[in-house]
């Protein structure tokens, strides 16, 4: 039957997306507990209801977990956690170097850099 082949996928799509939020909410509580240590309750509810309303805007609450309850935590008069995570690039390993010496000064003559022009 067509019912039964299509409950197979659907089944595995609901679980990877329920692992996926359980994950993202365990980094979550983790971050903001650890930039309130004492608020770790009230964290969990939060997460808790956010996650409910996330559930009812997608089928994809991972997505939209995030930033719902960042905009919640500043409502309690509270500032998100620093997001940076080891495995993320952070936005300076991607900055173009500035130059340093002569080259600062001049950039656009190649003598002030100490090159020499090739005919």
């Amino acid at each position: 039957m067509k019912t039964e082949e299509h409950l197979e996928p659907r089944a595995v799509f609901i679980h990877r997306v329920n692992a996926a939020v359980s994950e993202l909410k365990d980094q979550l509580q983790k971050d903001y507990e650890r930039t309130y240590p004492g608020l770790g309750e009230i964290v969990r509810v939060v997460l808790d209801e956010e996650e409910a309303k996330a559930w009812e805007l997608s089928f994809f609450p991972h997505l939209f977990l995030p930033d719902m309850v960042k905009a919640r935590i500043a409502t309690l008069g509270l500032k998100p956690p620093d997001p940076q995570r080891d495995n993320i690039v952070t936005p300076s390993a991607l900055a173009v170097p500035r130059l340093v010496g002569p080259c600062a000064i001049n950039p656009h003559t190649p003598e002030s850099c100490g090159a020499k022009e090739h005919l």
